[in-house]
């Protein structure tokens, strides 16, 4: 990838992102060049090692070719390159976190103290003492993220929320956008074009972490309420900060998914944006039965995620399924193996109501139209295909859609 396409997207200062020093960003972008590189340069070539090398060795052991992705797994897992690859993946994990960390760890007091002096738009912070988050969220560090995001570590704290924020940009090496917002961008950018005629009056975001795919429901629905939940005490906290420092109103509050306090028939339109895969599959299906509790007759749930691993071929899931075993995302593998569409029949959804579909990337969309961006750049990006990750298809994000 061009040096211009890596750094296209960088990433917009707002009053509560904190701020590197220049051997703090130094760290950052070379992670961040180092991610893409492990992408482009290297996965590719771990396909010739199974074709030429892995899948021949198990047939010859077992009498058949890899069926399924476990079998693929136990055909590649002595392979030396796929050992490098999967230890590469999780060096530039660590090492993502460990440059941010020192970043907010020097300035966290004075975070802490920005968060009172930042200008109120009207939007609100519901925080529960006695809530206590579940126990697959705290059990381990999703993401390999230290402390995971429900983490606290001081007295009104926001380093979770400030460690995500810069995190996910570097993860998402930079084709989240300038904000972090392309997945909640371009659900917007899907129900508007969609549904136009669909006018939601009140939306919530399940698991928003900080807000970054809740507020282009704010900016795109300015007429709405919008929430925000999330069980992190410290990212709610930074989430709040973050939509007031950046002029947008939104409503968050510390609750589980899974069993919310809101009213029935409440709500117009309920998101979520990544947060099936870091949810058990216990509380999936608990999920959308409170989706469809809160939402109003004709209101629509939408859960932005990657797609089932359905008809996928073993190698492709295999590569997806690395998540699960190198990178702490547990209920990864699990949650592409369940049945979405008959969960989302038991919460109460009617069949005719469900289906998957694609919604284009945002800042990809945004690259091929806008005139300030080359033609050739435009063309990278539409064309960049992510094998593996989060990102992985490349040009959108499945969205499971369903209508009460």
């Amino acid at each position: 990838m061009s040096d211009s396409a890596l750094n296209t997207f960088q990433q917009i200062s707002h009053p509560i992102l904190p701020e590197a020093t220049a051997d703090e960003l130094s760290r950052q972008e070379f992670v961040k060049s180092f991610k893409s590189y492990i992408q482009s340069d290297i996965l590719p070539g771990l396909k010739l090692s199974y074709d030429v090398r892995s899948a021949p060795a198990y047939a010859k052991q077992k009498g058949e070719l890899p069926e399924d992705r476990w079998a693929v797994r136990e055909a590649m897992k002595h392979d030396p390159y796929f050992q490098g690859y999967v230890s590469l993946q999780r060096i530039s994990q660590e090492l993502m976190w460990r440059s941010v960390i020192e970043s907010v760890d020097r300035q966290l007091p004075d975070l802490i103290e920005k968060v009172d002096t930042i200008k109120s738009v009207g939007g609100t912070l519901d925080l529960d003492p006695n809530f206590v988050p579940p126990h697959y969220v705290t059990a381990l560090d999703i993401h390999c993220m230290p402390g995971g995001y429900a983490g606290v570590v001081a007295k009104n704290d926001v380093a979770a929320g400030a460690v995500y924020d810069r995190g996910v940009y570097l993860y998402a090496m930079g084709y989240m956008g300038p904000f972090n917002d392309d997945m909640g961008r371009s659900v917007c950018n899907y129900v508007t074009r969609k549904f136009p005629d669909f006018k939601p009056e009140k939306i919530v975001d399940l698991g928003c972490t900080v807000g970054h795919s809740t507020l282009p429901f704010a900016e795109m629905f300015p007429e709405a309420e919008v929430h925000g939940v999330d069980v992190g005490e410290a990212i709610l906290r930074y989430a709040h900060a973050r939509a007031e420092g950046m002029g947008l109103k939104a409503h968050f509050s510390q609750q589980d998914a899974s069993a919310m306090k809101y009213e029935d028939n409440s709500f117009d339109l309920v998101v979520s944006h990544i947060l099936l895969h870091e949810t058990s599959g216990k509380a999936i299906g608990d999920v959308f039965k409170e989706c469809y509790r809160i939402l109003k007759p004709g209101g629509m749930m939408i859960h932005a995620d990657l797609p089932p691993f359905g008809d996928m071929d073993p190698y492709q899931q295999f590569i997806l399924d690395n998540e699960t075993y190198y990178n702490n995302e547990p209920f990864w593998g699990a949650m592409r193996d369940l049945d979405q569409i008959q969960l989302s029949i038991d919460a109460g959804f009617d069949k005719e109501t469900i289906v998957f579909d694609t919604a284009p990337m945002a800042i990809m969309e945004f690259a091929m139209t806008d005139e300030s961006y080359d033609e050739d750049l435009a063309k990278e990006l539409s064309e960049r295909e992510f094998e593996a990750g989060e990102y992985a298809p490349g040009g959108g994000w499945e969205v499971l859609i369903a209508r009460k």
